[in-house]
This record gives C-alpha cells, structure tokens and sequence, in this order.
C-alpha cells in the first residue's frame, strides 16, 4: 500500500463534483502525489518534535486570579479571644463588705455599753493581776471578779474613767496605778458586717449616718465611708469590698413556641459564654430550635443595638468557638422555639375554644336526647 493512499483516503461520501469543476480538475483533487505526502509528513514530525514531552503533561499556567481579601477581624470577643471587663460600679442591689481596720472615736470618747477597755493596774495583788481588755457590760460596768468587784464607766471619758477604778481599788490596794485605754469601740461593731446598697443607692451604717455609693468604684466607695466615719472617728479606716455581684446581670430567654417565654436570670462573673448561659438553663429544650442569637444593648441609648446569630451546631459538634461568644452585662441570649411545636401550639389554642363548645353542645344535646326519650326522673 502506498503512504499516499494512507494519508489520503476517500472521504466516505464519495467524490464531490461541482458545475463549473471539470472531471480531470476532480481526478486531479483526489489524488495525492508523493510530494505532498511528504510535505504533510514533515509538518507533523516538526509540530511533534517541537512540543517535547511536556506538552501533554504539563498543567496549564491559570489565569491570573487576584486573592481575596482578607474578612475583616471581629472585635466582638468570644470563648478564646475574651476582654476583662470594665471597673466595677457599685449599683443596688449589690451586697458591700466593710471591715474597720482604724475606727478610733474622737477625743474626748465616753465610754459606751459593749465598748472593750484594756485596763492595766500596778500595786493589785500578785496572784490576781489586773491587766487585761474588759468588756463593758449591759449595766455600764466593769467586773473584775469576786475580790476587786464592779466599778460603773458608763458615759465617762477615758480619764474619768481611770479616777473611778483608782478610787474603787483604793479600798483594797495601799498603793495603786490605774492605766485605761480604748481597746474597741461598739460603734464598730454597727461598721463591720454585709451591706445592702439600698434601692436609693446608699449604705446604712448604723449610728454613723448613710453613705451614698450608687456609681462609685470599690476604692471611691472607701473614700466616701471614711469622710462619712470622719465625723465621729479619729483619722478612720476601713476595708471594702463586693460580697455579691447583685446588679450586673444577664438574660436567657426561652420561647415557649406560643405559649409564653421562659426567662432566667443569671449574674455575671465576667467569664461566661454561649456555652456557659445555655448550661445554666440545663440546656436545650425540647420546645426548642438550635436558632439562637444574642441581642446586646446599645450603650447609653445609642441605637446601636448588636444583633450576634448563633451557630450552635458548630459550637457543640464542632468545637467552633467563632460564635460562642463572651457575655456582657445586659445581654438577653434569646432561644427560638422550634417550629413544628410552635405551629402545634398555635393549632391548639385556635381549636381548643371550638372544642369545648362543640363538647358542650353535644353534652347538652345528648341530654336533651334522653330526657325526651326516658323522661327526667330515668336520666340522673
């Protein structure tokens, strides 16, 4: 067989002959002569050798695709990129502890029931010493047992005080010395202890007056009981701190699915998230749908209130934490209700009015019935 005959065979349709062709222009078509055979064969040697292996294996270069930008990094913290909250206002109903560490009545201080006195006494005898802290007693006195008795201090300065113990031993003792000091005063007591910040955001502090603390930090609350004590105590100090986080609070609101919302009250600790609100509730419900959002207050009436979706799936199935965000005080983690036991609640309540008539026009019908049938008397 001939290469030409190869390259060249006859197309499966036949020859083609136009008007204007002549027959020996179209025997000359069809054939192909040696010349051309070998032209067209060393065409595709070149087109071949020219490409090398790489040109069937070798990816194509893509076109120039500019990459994405970068999503812009939220500000609003969640599980593992969390923010210390703010300082502290003390607000009602929030529970302060005060301790008074230097509560020294002004000079001169008459001696109160329930005040300590530290009584020392030379020249008392050996085997009974006389250098100890007293108690006022509810009578105004001091005891200082069986053989040197009872001596009333009640409403006497601290010098006064010391006269009457000097003159009362000086019937037993030749030669005494009577030395009295303040140990503790009972006003104290009204001082140290829990306290209710009152709905007018101020703290009682028995004898010593009320302290209004509403919006103050922990240190300007001391600044402000100190001023207050400085108008009965000598140079005052005390200790203050928050006993209960009564005021910063947040919300979780549960939707009934029709039949009203459940919602739950939760103090903040300033570490809580998704996870942590849900978990105070016991979890999901089965009235409920994994949608779920938190709606955050704008500050100080801005309008800009934060709507923040929840994907709870990702944050339970997949440990995401990209929306298991950080609670603030205020927020309100509303959980919707899902949606079949919302539409059944919806059904009920539409059709539970016309049941009960129905139930009682079949009653009364039915009654009705055999009364007409038995009479009164065979019906009850």
């Amino acid at each position: 067989m001939r290469i030409g005959s190869a390259l060249c065979p006859q197309p499966w349709f036949g020859p083609v002959r136009h008007p204007w062709m002549p027959k020996s222009g179209m025997n000359q078509m069809n054939s192909c002569s040696p010349v051309s055979n070998r032209l067209l064969l060393l065409i595709l040697v070149t087109l071949l050798g020219s490409s090398g292996c790489t040109a069937f294996l070798a990816p194509r270069d893509p076109f120039p695709v500019t990459p994405p930008e970068p999503p812009l990094e939220s500000t609003v913290p969640r599980e593992l990129d969390k923010v210390t909250l703010p300082r502290y206002v003390i607000e009602p109903p929030d529970i302060l502890l005060i301790e008074g560490v230097k509560l020294v009545p002004k000079s001169p201080h008459e001696v109160e029931t329930f005040d300590v006195l530290l009584v020392r006494v030379a020249g008392a005898f050996p085997d009974q010493p006389i250098d100890d802290a007293y108690s006022v007693d509810a009578d105004g006195s001091l005891n200082f047992g069986p053989t040197y008795g009872r001596v009333q201090v009640v409403d006497l300065t601290i010098e006064e005080a010391e006269d009457s113990i000097r003159k009362h031993l000086a019937q037993l003792l030749s030669s005494v010395e009577v030395s009295v000091s303040l140990v503790s005063s009972a006003g104290a007591q009204q001082i140290t202890g829990q306290h209710l910040v009152g709905p007018d955001g101020r703290v009682n502090l028995g004898t010593y007056g009320a302290v209004y603390v509403a919006g103050m930090t922990i240190e300007q609350a001391r600044a402000a009981i100190e001023e207050q004590l400085k108008l009965k105590l000598e140079g005052p100090e005390v200790f203050v701190d928050i006993l209960a986080y009564n005021s910063k609070v947040y919300y979780v609101v549960t939707a009934g699915g029709g039949l009203g919302d459940n919602v739950v009250r939760a103090p903040i600790t300033g570490n809580e998230t998704v996870l942590d609100a849900v978990a105070t509730i016991g979890g999901i419900s089965q009235q409920s749908s994994t949608k779920m959002w938190i709606a955050r207050p704008a500050p100080n009436g801005t309008g800009c209130e934060q709507i923040l979706p929840i994907q709870w799936n990702d944050i339970t199935k997949g440990a995401s934490t990209a929306t298991n965000y950080q609670i603030m005080p205020g927020d309100r983690l509303f959980i919707a209700a899902d949606r079949l036991v919302t539409f059944d609640s919806v059904v009920a309540k539409v059709l539970r009015p016309f049941e009960r008539t129905f139930g009682f026009i079949s009653l009364a019908t039915s009654t009705a019935n055999r009364i007409a049938r038995f009479g009164l008397a065979n019906t009850f």
